[in-house]
């Protein structure tokens, strides 16, 4: 269950107009034309104007420039229809489903023999585990869409941002993946690229580490800034000389105030933090639920088990003997019931996707008065349900389940930390009968050993928490505790969640799957040639399971490799996405899997809510035609939120480990090697988790060589190797707060280098 915490007080609106939802999404063509015309009409009988789609695929078909001229030849167009093709391009060119080549001409951004163009028309869509921009092709029809990673951007060029659209150059990696070189930037559409950064004697300081250049702001255009502020800017037309000039269009706070971290990591990872009037409006109107045709379950003790700051109940449980084996209730907080397909409601939590978690605030997914109101599962409080009741063996297979829509009222609001405790000394908190957790913890371990008998991939990395005080400083990194309580609650949810996507399949109606799949063979590939350099070894990957993963992972738990192990074997996984076609869930190893339980916080939870209300005729509020068309691009851009969300809480994470460090310049650190490569290592401090750089220069005087794939590191001269991993001392010589990089050197036998310019070469 991921963490959870206070809801974002929402600031003063400033004149936002309602964000794009599902219900803004065109309506698809009625009819589609043939891809084929004669090249000549005769003066009687001039051709209609081409569609879109069929200039899309004649682009296609010539792979390569094309100019007005061609076109309108090609689709016999006459004089005066020229000025409407020369609109209609325009417009292709805008919505990138074509790519400008030259003044006047475009190129397609299709595929060449079932792969992408060597050139395309892609746009941001996030970015991968370590900050790097992930593309997707505008315009791609193809049965499965392939995954673009971009090259950092040219010195003084700034990062790209998501929702950028870039014409790339591709480099094609095999399978469905690409690699990505920015030829010219195309910005958002209908928008200015936004420059975030720290003004200061009238220029802006980007906040972005990956950003170097610097903008400077003429005078009329400070927006009312002051120095040391976080501003918003847009980029003003440039003479090519100097610092590139930027307009101020908005003012964050001042740098280092409570909460500044998290205003940064919102607007540079562009997460919609306010809600527009009408969809406050449609919240504050909620009221509690009927009782209609609903279940009554007020009478079972059903209890929350959350966060300790957590503010959001959207879950609660219950379980009791059944026989040989066990009954498991798992009641869900009703959001279907108040977001309503086409509502302001619905179009704020679709643009979302998702709630987005920093160690000082939540920017949820749903207004206040839902999120911790009327769908918050409030001990005492009466609240509308869906609920799953299933029935599980012995050895945690289920031998049955039905879901219904209830009205509930929670016995208990639970922390992990009670719970813990109170299955260890074998205690009731007050208010529960006897045995209540005791009978949780015995369902929990019935379904612990089926996913144990299964083989799931179960890595244990550490998790750090940014504790805070009132002023918003960082006043200690804790490690996350991993109970069993935690536990218990994953394998509560995993199993409705399961049931959930069977229900569907059963009812025949669309479901929002949750899907993994396997690794790819090249990561595979590299996987096993790092395992090769530790005496390990790995299936063949037709007869790859996560069990093989598994058994690895036991086989290094007691050797100075296993968190190294973990982590490797981490990046060799593909990334888990949604998708209205099943394939499976490798990580679980489960045949089908659909996310059920955090409506209030995931949108797809929110549409399998809806297809099982329709499937199951609990109401009028079920999913509708229109929204199951829509299922491809939905799931689609909640997997790109999603990984918005992760990267921006990434980002807030290690700005909130520099400041904390910031004052421990000098210090030197217990640490691991985390990252080899030819321009530099990365280490991890044990201590806090923290991760930085050490520049080659850093490292004492000698010609390093990379070998092994990234994995050691040898000078030549010394016969010193650094590997992948390995323990080292690592002193800090910087650490920026304000962009969150942090700058070491090793502390090795020659000791370190002074951080200055070396001669010859380097690795």
């Amino acid at each position: 269950m991921a963490r959870r915490g206070p809801p974002a007080k929402g600031r003063a609106a400033r004149g936002r107009t309602a964000a794009a939802g599902p219900v803004a999404a065109p309506p698809p063509p009625t009819a589609r034309r043939g891809t084929s015309r004669p090249a000549r009409r005769t003066a009687e009988a001039p051709a209609p104007l081409p569609s879109k789609a069929e200039i899309r695929a004649f682009l296609a078909r010539v792979q390569g420039r094309v100019g007005k001229t061609d076109i309108a030849r090609h689709f016999g167009l006459a004089a005066d229809q020229r000025a409407a093709l020369r609109r209609l391009l325009a417009e292709m060119r805008q919505e990138a489903s074509a790519a400008p080549a030259g003044k006047r001409g475009v190129q397609g951004t299709g595929t060449a023999g079932g792969r992408l163009a060597d050139t395309a028309v892609v746009e941001v869509v996030g970015t991968d585990p370590d900050g790097d921009p992930i593309a997707r092709p505008m315009g791609w029809e193809g049965p499965s869409r392939p995954v673009i990673h971009m090259q950092p951007e040219r010195r003084g060029q700034t990062a790209l941002a998501p929702g950028e659209r870039v014409l790339a150059r591709l480099k094609h990696l095999g399978g469905d993946r690409y690699e990505g070189r920015t030829l010219k930037r195309l910005g958002r559409p209908q928008e200015r690229a936004r420059i975030l950064g720290v003004f200061q004697d009238g220029r802006i300081v980007p906040t972005d580490r990956r950003q170097k250049a610097e903008w400077t702001v003429p005078k009329g255009e400070e927006g009312g800034a002051h120095g040391g502020e976080i501003v918003l800017a847009e980029a003003l037309p440039s003479s090519g000389f100097g610092l590139r000039p930027a307009r101020i269009v908005e003012r964050l706070g001042r740098l280092g105030e409570p909460r500044s971290v998290s205003l940064i990591c919102i607007h540079a990872h562009g997460i919609p933090d306010l809600f527009t009037a009408e969809a406050e409006r449609e919240a504050e109107r909620a009221r509690a639920v009927p009782r209609g045709a609903r279940i009554d379950l007020r009478s079972i003790p059903l209890v929350t088990i959350d966060g300790e700051d957590a503010r959001d109940f959207d879950d609660a449980v219950f379980a009791e003997p059944d026989g040989a084996g066990w009954r498991v209730l798992v009641a869900i907080a009703d959001v279907a019931h108040y977001v309503r397909p086409g509502s302001a409601l619905d179009r704020e939590a679709w643009t979302r996707g998702n709630s987005v978690y920093f160690p000082d605030r939540v920017v949820p997914m749903l207004p206040e008065p839902l999120s911790n109101g009327w769908c918050s599962l409030k001990p005492g409080e009466e609240r509308g349900c869906l609920f799953v009741e299933m029935h599980i063996d012995a050895k945690g297979r289920k031998t049955g389940h039905r879901f219904g829509r209830g009205l509930m009222r929670s016995a208990a609001r639970l922390t992990y930390e009670q719970v813990q405790t109170h299955a260890e000394a074998g205690t009731d908190p007050e208010g529960l009968p006897p045995g209540h957790v005791a009978r949780l913890y015995g369902a929990f371990r019935a379904l612990l050993a089926a996913r144990e008998a299964r083989g799931t991939l179960d890595l244990d990395l550490p998790e750090r928490r940014v504790l805070l005080d009132p002023r918003g400083r960082v006043t200690a990194v804790l490690p996350r505790a991993r109970l069993d309580s935690h536990r218990l609650i994953e394998e509560f949810m995993v199993a409705a969640n399961v049931c959930a996507a069977e229900e569907l399949e059963r009812l025949g109606q669309p479901c929002m799957y949750r899907v993994h799949a396997p690794p790819s063979e090249e990561k595979l590939r590299a996987l096993r040639e790092f395992l090769g350099t530790l005496g390990l070894s790995l299936a063949d990957a037709g007869a790859l399971r996560p069990a093989h993963f598994a058994r690895l992972l036991e086989a290094v738990r007691d050797r100075p490799e296993a968190r190294m192990v973990h982590e490797t074997v981490l990046r060799s996984q593909s990334q888990a996405a949604y998708a209205p076609d099943n394939i499976g869930h490798f990580g679980l190893a489960l045949p089908r899997y659909a996310h059920f339980t955090s409506p209030i916080r995931r949108y797809a939870d929110l549409l399998v809510h809806r297809a099982l209300i329709r499937g199951l005729r609990l109401g009028e509020d079920g999913i509708t035609e229109a929204e199951a068309a829509r299922f491809p691009d939905t799931a689609e851009h909640i997997t790109a939120t999603e990984r918005r969300a992760a990267a921006a809480e990434r980002d807030a994470v290690d700005r909130y480990l520099a400041a904390y460090l910031a004052e421990r310049v000098g210090a030197v650190f217990p640490a691991r090697l985390s990252g080899i490569h030819p321009f530099g290592l990365f280490v991890t401090l044990e201590e806090t988790g923290a991760s930085g750089f050490v520049p080659m220069k850093a490292l004492p005087q000698d010609f390093w060589m990379v070998e092994e794939g990234n994995r050691r590191l040898i000078g030549r001269r010394t016969r010193q190797v650094l590997s992948l991993g390995q323990a080292v001392e690592a002193r800090l010589v910087e650490a920026s707060g304000q962009t969150g990089s942090l700058l070491f050197e090793l502390m090795l036998g020659a000791g370190p280098a002074p951080l200055r310019r070396r001669r010859g070469r380097k690795a």
